[in-house]
């Protein structure tokens, strides 16, 4: 029987060690957390990354609250987060008892608007969250430079963004601390996994030392603090690692993609990109389109109408503050227009290294077809 036809919105590809690597670790019995897979998969990553330190975890929001758990966020602490981003990074602050203080976007690159930062800014103000979202750098040095101003530490969010530079540096090492997942439809994918990367020796001991259980690390079953079980298991990081080889590979094709769809995409009226600034190379996570305003009403309509042809596509995230836990934990409503303009226009298409251009080709006619 024919298989049907179907692009997902995006679709993790095994090309390189990752079967030899699982039946590895199957065949020696470490599936668990103490296999070596999880600790040649954070020495690599940490290199990936240019800094000195990798910790794995489970997931991408346990990354997050790992690094906000070293950097000592607490109860009654502010952290700023941009409100156009997946609501993990929201929920990381809640979960340490910190209230998340949204900023809104910059219209072209949908990233945190630096010029609203410092008025967001309070007494109780610990840190910024930069996220770099759908795989596009945010601009960290003038993030960076708030930061410094008012001694606030930087957490880079880059969940969606393998192999984004930043005026040729990696992103994720930018700040004090930085994130990265690993889920299924990530850029680099082990099902799910995080991690969390620094140059802070104290920062990577502390998160270390919290993802397991809290044991203290030269003295087996005494814990001095209260920790969790935050750790990934050598299964996930065999994969991790054998996608960390051929990391060039993926990010050449989502390159590839995207351009195509550059083309594609060029003469096609109604739609705006997501803009790349100079001084950044976009990861690709995801290739996101912007509706005129004219056919905001369009978008949901689209997408029903590209899945009955069988392609994928997926909306823009809510902004967090228009989510029901936001609006009930906010003191007084929050008007947020640039974020709260996108969020209904916007359209994520299929992006994966796996696609063709023939694939793209005809993710593009349907979508043309479907805005007539």
């Amino acid at each position: 029987m024919e298989k049907p036809y179907f692009i997902p919105i995006s679709a993790p590809v095994f090309a390189g060690n990752e079967r030899a690597y699982v039946l590895d670790c199957m065949d020696s019995g470490w599936i668990s957390s103490s296999g070596k897979y999880v600790e040649l998969f954070e020495n690599r990553f940490a290199e990936f990354c240019q800094v000195r330190h990798a910790v794995a975890c489970c997931n991408g929001t346990v990354a997050l609250h790992l690094a906000l758990l070293a950097l000592g966020i607490t109860h009654d602490d502010e952290v700023i987060v941009p409100t156009l981003t997946f609501v993990a990074t929201a929920n990381a602050v809640t979960y340490c008892g910190a209230r998340p203080v949204f900023v809104d976007v910059e219209p072209k690159t949908w990233n945190l608007d630096v010029a609203q930062l410092e008025s967001r800014i309070t007494q109780r103000t610990k840190g910024i969250i930069a996220v770099h979202l759908y795989g596009l750098p945010a601009d960290m040095d003038a993030i960076r430079n708030v930061a410094a101003r008012h001694n606030l530490f930087v957490l880079e969010d880059a969940a969606e963004a393998h192999g984004a530079l930043y005026r040729e540096r990696p992103v994720g090492g930018l700040g004090d601390i930085g994130i990265f997942s690993f889920y299924g439809n990530k850029i680099l994918a082990t099902g799910e996994g995080g991690m969390v990367v620094t140059d802070d020796d104290a920062l990577a001991a502390h998160a270390r030392l919290l993802r397991g259980q809290g044991m203290d690390a030269t003295r087996r079953y005494w814990f001095p603090v209260i920790g969790y079980n935050y750790r990934m298991m050598n299964l996930p990081a065999a994969i991790g690692l054998a996608q960390l080889e051929r990391a060039d590979w993926h990010i050449m094709r989502r390159q590839e993609v995207a351009a195509w769809y550059s083309e594609e995409l060029d003469d096609m009226r109604g739609i705006t990109r997501q803009f790349t600034p100079d001084w950044g190379r976009h990861a690709h996570w995801l290739v996101a389109v912007l509706l005129d305003e004219g056919r905001a009403l369009m978008r949901d309509d689209l997408i029903a109408k590209l899945y009955s042809r069988g392609i994928e596509t997926r909306p823009l995230f809510y902004p967090v503050h228009t989510l029901p836990p936001y609006i009930a934990s906010s003191a007084s409503p929050v008007n947020l227009p640039t974020a709260e303009s996108i969020a209904p226009r916007g359209l994520c298409l299929p992006t994966s290294a796996g696609l063709t251009r023939s694939d793209v080709r005809a993710v593009c006619r349907n979508l043309r077809e479907c805005m007539e």
